[in-house]
């Protein structure tokens, strides 16, 4: 984030890559040291452009691979005090219909119900919020301020936005994905800066930012996209996995005894 100066940013909503999701980024990262080695490189310079008393809101949650969960939630936590952040809160937001996947370990119960076989469906995620010192509430003015929070399509970018920043100020988000953030920042009169490795999703980021339509009246609103040099093209190649894991979980079931695996050269990582 070198483009960002120091305290320049006001707060940060973000939710960044979950470890190797099976059906989101298998193989991303080498090993889950790796993840946590990545993710304190991010804490660190929030922890440089983050303006002093603001807020980081991390929206994460634990991720089962291959049969291992993984305390991500924990993790981030200790990451985040570790490099100086106060842990301020833990909001748990349970997932809307269509945003649950099943999986089949919730239905080893129902086969075998005796202790010891209970394996719940992750129905919730994790808001993580914390702070960057202490907060001057002095230092606002009137006409800055705010008042109530309301529901939104975007809803929990919204109401972090609404709830820890002011209008004018600036929004981070150093894994923007589609520009969900920043959308809402940009309605909210926000200033809001992205961050985002996979550069397939420009076309994405530029159709939720409105730079696709044709506009009959003049934006009072600029939307800046650098594409710098360490951009990777990931879209493909994780779609291309989710793919194969499905195909291979397809052989494995209609398959009785019989195991299958990805070739060994299928196996490939990505490293950052």
């Amino acid at each position: 984030m070198k483009e960002l100066a120091d305290g320049s940013v006001h707060l940060v909503v973000t939710s960044p890559p979950y470890f190797n999701a099976p059906f989101d980024y298998p193989g991303l990262f080498e090993n889950y040291e790796a993840y946590l080695n990545k993710m304190n490189k991010v804490a660190k310079e929030l922890k440089r452009v983050v303006a002093q008393g603001r807020i980081v809101c991390i929206v994460c949650d634990d991720v089962l691979v291959e049969g291992k969960k993984y305390p991500i939630v924990a993790d981030l936590t200790k990451i985040y005090v570790d490099n100086g952040f106060n842990y301020r809160d833990r909001i748990t937001w349970i997932k809307p219909e269509g945003y649950i996947r099943i999986s089949r370990r919730s239905g080893v119960l129902l086969q075998h119900p005796y202790p010891m076989y209970f394996y719940p469906d992750n129905v919730q995620e994790t808001i993580l919020i914390f702070q960057n010192g202490e907060f001057d509430y002095k230092g606002i003015s009137e006409e800055a301020k705010e008042f109530s929070v309301a529901a939104f399509p975007e809803e929990i970018p919204y109401r972090l936005i609404k709830l820890f920043s002011y209008v004018g100020e600036t929004v981070l988000d150093p894994f923007m994905g589609s520009g969900t953030t920043n959308k809402v920042a940009l309605i909210l009169k926000r200033n809001s800066v992205g961050y985002e490795i996979d550069v397939e999703l420009v076309d994405i980021v530029k159709e939720k930012m409105g730079l696709k339509q044709r506009q009959l009246f003049e934006k009072d609103y600029e939307v800046e996209i650098i594409i710098r040099d360490d951009a990777k093209h990931l879209r493909t190649h994780l779609q291309d996995k989710v793919k194969m894991q499905r195909s291979v979980a397809r052989n494995v079931i209609g398959k009785k005894n019989k195991v299958a695996f990805p070739k060994k050269n299928e196996m490939n990582y990505l490293k950052f």
